[in-house]
């Protein structure tokens, strides 16, 4: 009797104006090769985070809509919400 488990990404979405990266992660349980159970985490990546030790696919994606202008919106608007509170 093997019993194996396994996290895959289930679901990945950019979301809003400042492109947040949103990732549904599913944990896979297996016993002899049949799933018998699966459970879902979630987590979200923002324009100034450090994606590098991330999978690929989330890497690809910081690369290919966080550009410049996006990071410096984004610090803009973290520096505008400090200055309200």
């Amino acid at each position: 009797m093997a019993i194996t488990k396994e996290t895959i990404i289930g679901q990945i979405e950019i979301v809003g104006e400042y492109k947040i990266i949103q990732i549904a992660y599913d944990t896979i349980i297996k016993e002899d090769g049949k799933e018998i159970s699966r459970t879902r985490s979630r987590n979200s990546f923002t324009p100034d985070k450090d994606v590098s030790s991330e999978e690929k696919e989330i890497k690809d994606l910081a690369n290919l809509y966080w550009t410049d202008e996006l990071k410096t919106a984004w610090r803009s608007k973290l520096d505008k919400d400090l200055e309200g509170k």
